[in-house]
């Protein structure tokens, strides 16, 4: 059975995704499109909202592996499944369902396959830099001043860690109207405006 058959074109598409996917690294294209922030920072009303969206991109594995890796992997999942479900229906009927009715089926296992995978993986392979978790998580985590220097009205540039330890970089401003941070310096991140971060000093958290 080939994948090229007519009743195999969703997973012929997805490994054609895969191979361009490939080709967009080797001529670093890829680089621009990883590069692309994957802030699934939503705006959710509320921390429940949050939570559950949190824990659905963990079981998936997104954020564990570079954004380009994962789709990869799932586009790959994705046209082994479905060509091995269509192999497995036409032993047992004699003959291969509509692609349209074997593809969604063959998101049941991609999806969570492409998560058991991912999630060990990312503990093997340099992690990419994307937001795979709410902006708004950050706060009350602390970053450490990487480019310039941070004063009030003047951001600088900063590198923090999310739960998954994943890394982001982000742009901070002292809390207080007279603080000022230089590079090198660690600061825990206490509120956030739009793209900038407000900080205190670490041992500011101390001495309140």
């Amino acid at each position: 059975m080939s994948v090229f058959e007519p009743y195999n074109l969703p997973f012929a598409v997805a490994l054609a995704l895969m191979v361009l996917l490939a080709i967009s690294q080797l001529i670093g294209l890829g680089d621009m499109l990883g590069d692309a922030d994957l802030d699934m920072d939503a705006d959710m009303d509320s921390p429940d909202a949050a939570g559950i969206g949190d824990g659905l991109f963990a079981l998936l594995g997104i954020g564990r592996l570079p954004l380009l890796l994962w789709l990869s992997l799932f586009l790959l999942l994705f046209a082994a499944s479905g060509t091995t479900l269509q192999a497995l229906i036409a032993t047992l009927t004699g003959g291969p369902v509509s692609p349209w009715i074997a593809g969604p089926v063959a998101l049941l296992p991609a999806l969570p396959l492409t998560g058991l995978i991912a999630r060990p993986l990312g503990r093997i392979l340099p992690h990419d830099e994307t937001s795979a978790v709410s902006r708004d998580t950050l706060t009350g985590r602390r970053a450490t001043i990487t480019t310039g220097r941070a004063t009030r009205g003047s951001a600088a540039r900063a590198r923090v860690l999310d739960r998954f330890d994943q890394p982001h970089h982000v742009m901070v401003e002292p809390h207080d109207e007279d603080g000022r941070f230089d590079e090198g310096e660690e600061v825990l991140l206490v509120r956030r405006e739009g793209e900038v971060f407000f900080a205190i000093a670490v041992e500011a958290r101390f001495l309140r």
